[in-house]
């Protein structure tokens, strides 16, 4: 991450920051504000962690080949034994 990048988030964890604190003087000491303040504490110290070490960077993954999936009719045959578990519809019975 750059240095750019590092100043963006912690940018970024700033405007979180004020949000929650408008939201506290609107809301009090409601447990979601609370929560949203450990949040972004918590935020605020994974940035500081992640600048003081950052992780080792992952190589560039190889491209993936793309699988198109035709929108034509499939071969009906190729379903029968298959269960219809989980699509909340039986139309006709596939299993013989």
């Amino acid at each position: 991450m750059t240095r750019s990048e590092i100043a963006e988030l912690r940018f970024a964890v700033g405007q979180l920051r004020q949000c929650v604190t408008t939201l506290r003087s609107q809301y009090g000491d409601a447990n979601v504000v609370r929560r949203l303040e450990n949040d972004v504490e918590r935020l605020g110290l994974d940035a500081d962690d992640f600048e003081q070490t950052p992780p080792q960077q992952q190589p560039a993954a190889g491209r993936q080949e793309t699988i198109y999936v035709p929108d034509s009719k499939s071969d009906e045959a190729a379903w029968m034994g298959a269960q219809d578990e989980g699509l909340g519809f039986h139309s006709r019975p596939r299993t013989k």
